[in-house]
């Protein structure tokens, strides 16, 4: 009986042995390493001090790793000339000039890129307006030397290219004279009355009644009269071998066949016989044949 006791309290001194052993090898396993400092992105500043004091024991070695940094930085820190002679109390510094308070800035998006877009190239020799500048001006001198002055962004209109008149063709006694001066109601060669097989022999010359009728140029009457339908009264001077001149619609006639008239000379009064409106009907013919006045009048 005492035996089996025996037995029984061997047996639990073997598991009480086993168990201390297994408890042994479990403390030797590494624990999971809790970081406690701040988590990434958070904003609290990581303070690093730059200078120590030495403390009794210490060496440089010791403070290098202290520190982080290594022994020739300490030496060329602190101007040592023997780095194993350290005193106690010294002040030291441990770090740069510029160790001090590192701030963690969080990185909470990714950064916003905002494209930048390319400028048109320029052409060699024209400025590139980088802004619209409205407003129109129409041309003038003092638009365009506004125009030259720098900051003013005025479009001046282009002026309209100016076409040289034809010189006038001369009269029997120099320039030809308007018999009156008006509105020319119709042109030469112009549909008369709509009718394009009735073209206008002349120009039409839209006027007041009873206003002076003056010959285009000197020369003899070779008809002064009514006989021509269409024409009321009308008046004809030769003045050389190539021109005359026809003067109709007057309500009056002031001069006689045969008669030399000249240059200026009042010959009838305006009016508005055989005709729809008071106007004088002036022809220039050359060799018989009309042509256009507008070639031979001066311009007015």
């Amino acid at each position: 009986m005492n035996k089996d006791i025996f037995r029984q309290r061997l047996a639990l001194l073997g598991l009480a042995s086993l168990l201390v052993l297994t408890a042994g090898c479990a403390s030797r396993v590494s624990a999971p390493v809790r970081d406690n400092g701040p988590l990434p992105g958070a904003e609290a500043p990581v303070e690093r001090k730059s200078t120590h004091t030495v403390r009794p024991g210490e060496t440089l070695r010791a403070l290098s790793r202290q520190y982080g940094v290594s022994v020739s930085d300490l030496v060329a820190w602190n101007n040592l000339a023997n780095p194993d002679q350290i005193s106690v109390g010294q002040e030291l510094r441990v770090g740069p000039d510029d160790t001090g308070v590192v701030q963690v800035i969080p990185i909470t998006s990714e950064p916003v890129i905002t494209p930048v877009m390319p400028r048109a190239p320029a052409v060699a020799g024209v400025e590139i307006k980088q802004e619209p500048k409205g407003g129109k001006l129409p041309y003038s001198d003092e638009a365009w030397a506004k125009l030259q002055r720098p900051g003013d962004g005025a479009i001046v209109e282009a002026k309209p290219p100016v076409v040289p008149e034809a010189p006038r063709l001369p009269g029997p006694d120099g320039e030809w004279l308007w018999p009156v001066k008006g509105k020319i109601v119709l042109g030469f060669d112009e549909p008369i009355a709509g009718d394009a097989k009735l073209r206008n022999k002349g120009i039409d010359i839209a006027g007041t009644p009873g206003t002076p009728v003056l010959a285009s140029a000197g020369g003899k009457v070779v008809y002064s009269g009514s006989g021509l339908r269409g024409l009321g009264k009308l008046v004809i001077i030769k003045h050389d071998a190539n021109y005359l001149t026809a003067y109709a619609h007057n309500q009056q006639l002031l001069v006689k066949e045969a008669e030399t008239v000249t240059k200026g000379q009042k010959i009838a009064e305006l009016g508005s016989t055989d005709a729809d409106r008071p106007k004088l009907h002036f022809e220039i013919r050359k060799q018989g044949q009309p042509v256009d006045p507008l070639k031979y009048l001066p311009a007015h």
